[in-house]
């Protein structure tokens, strides 16, 4: 034990020396966060200044976009709870206000809520890559390859993406990377004042949150990591667009069985097989002959939006009914919805962002050869998905090599760290949660709820699953060993 703790103070130590400022920080002006729609009265803004490039003074800097609420009980608080967003690319400024209707109060009493945007995010320092309107599509920003397989237009798509991120993302672009996401947190941990950090990261926030908890070990207090990455280093991202196939495999027999309770409303099927089979059908039948859908991006219902709807849809059971619905249309015994999409201007920053993150962090196989058989297999496998999740994208073709190497999750460290997860996720399946936990070793442990969805805690949890993640936050206590609340 005593070598286990001395090699994880000399990480917390270089780790440290190579990412701290050149100069003390002043402490944070904290000022109104303004008054969006959503926002607590409470919630207050600050910018904070870090480097561009850690290890270089004199490099540039990047603005970090940072909020909190603080406790209403000072006399109980324990800390700091940091809110990590997921994506990656997802903007968590306006987290605290989210997040504090939803926390127990027990837990609100002991910590301020910090939010941020990560860098290259939001109002931190944003990045973009210029994109055209179409190729802002989400069916196309995910690989789905068209009919029968055919991977033809993604291969144009991934490099035109890259070329674009070359000509137009400019520095903050390059410096993205889960590593200095570590680090952008610790430059908030110290600006903060606090010695040691709480936090609370959900899907690739788990995976920040895990480099943060490996690279900064003796600065983590209580970890929790919700609906989980596998942290695998050879291959990062790539092994998280993989698990797609599994984690909707898992997934999707829960929305079948909703639907056929529901024939009588939607005609998909009376049982869950037939509901399968209803929507591989005519997801393959909107391959070769799409519908016209005026106004949405693409225009068109093919079988890339259906499996993207599906997918989104399966991220909570609230979704369950648009897909249904959409269903009901593309068979042709009901109108289309009205189409809905984010705006551009954060579609660009999001898509920007994501390539970013996971192109800088890992290099990518660049053979469109490979990928093709690749698709073959996974459609055989994994119908559902059609392919998408190990088809090419813009990393093949990425103007940048990675700075540094992927960290490697280890067990060295305090045993602090609750992983949480669902067992039926479609975008962080159970299986590689367990990875996740195997990397933790004897720093973690996990409780499991028997639920789907995306997003475990106060989301698509159970009781059982809510009661531990609060009892630790409030108390530091973990059950004595892995467990499964159903």
């Amino acid at each position: 034990m005593n070598r286990i703790a001395s090699a994880a103070a000399l990480i917390s130590l270089s780790t440290a020396l190579v990412a701290a400022p050149s100069a003390a920080q002043a402490a944070p002006a904290w000022t109104s966060c303004g008054t969006a729609a959503g926002l607590d009265p409470r919630q207050e803004c600050t910018t904070l200044q870090v480097p561009l490039t850690y290890g270089k003074p004199g490099g540039g800097m990047v603005s970090l976009a940072v909020s909190r609420i603080r406790t209403a009980r000072p006399g109980l608080r324990r800390g700091v709870l940091l809110l990590i967003p997921g994506g990656p690319g997802s903007p968590g400024l306006s987290r605290p206000s989210t997040m504090v209707k939803r926390l127990p109060s027990a837990v609100l009493d002991r910590y301020d809520l910090i939010g941020f945007d990560p860098r290259g995010v939001g109002q931190s320092s944003p990045v973009s890559c210029g994109l055209s309107h179409e190729d802002l599509a989400p069916s196309r920003l995910k690989p789905y390859p068209s009919a029968g397989g055919d991977i033809g237009e993604n291969v144009a798509y991934a490099r035109r993406f890259s070329e674009a991120c070359a000509r137009n993302g400019g520095p903050v672009l390059r410096s993205i990377s889960t590593r200095n996401e570590a680090r952008d947190i610790d430059a908030i941990r110290r600006a903060l004042g606090e010695d040691r950090l709480s936090y609370w990261g959900v899907s690739y926030g788990t995976y920040a949150g895990a480099v943060y908890a490996t690279m900064f070990p003796g600065r983590t207090d209580r970890v929790v990591l919700d609906s989980n990455d596998d942290p695998d280093p050879d291959k990062v991202a790539r092994v998280w667009l993989a698990n797609y196939s599994v984690g909707v495999e898992d997934r999707f027999p829960d929305f079948a069985a909703w639907a056929a309770a529901r024939d009588d409303e939607y005609g998909l099927g009376t049982d869950a097989a037939a509901v399968r089979r209803t929507f591989l059908d005519l997801a393959e039948r909107l391959d070769r002959a799409p519908i016209p859908w005026p106004g949405a991006n693409p225009p068109r219902l093919d079988g890339a939006v259906l499996r993207e709807t599906m997918l989104n849809a399966l991220y909570s059971d609230a979704g369950f009914p648009g897909l249904a619905g959409l269903m009901r249309a593309g068979l042709g015994s009901g109108p289309l919805p009205e189409p809905s999409s984010a705006p551009d201007a954060a579609l660009q920053n999001a898509a920007a962002s994501v390539a970013a993150t996971i192109c800088n962090d890992v290099e990518w196989p660049s053979s469109a050869d490979l990928h093709r058989r690749r698709v073959a297999r996974d459609r055989a496998a994994h119908p559902l998905t059609g392919g998408m999740p190990v088809n090419i994208g813009p990393c093949a073709y990425w103007p940048y090599r990675p700075a540094e190497a992927p960290v490697r999750v280890t067990s060295q460290g305090p045993s602090n760290v609750l992983l949480v997860q669902n067992l039926r996720d479609p975008a962080t399946p159970y299986s590689g949660a367990l990875r996740m936990r195997e990397a933790f070793g004897g720093r973690a442990r996990m409780v499991a709820v028997d639920s789907g969805g995306h997003g475990s805690y106060l989301v698509n949890g159970n009781a059982c699953g809510d009661r531990t993640v609060t009892a630790f936050l409030v108390t530091g206590k973990r059950p004595a060993r892995d467990t499964i609340c159903r």
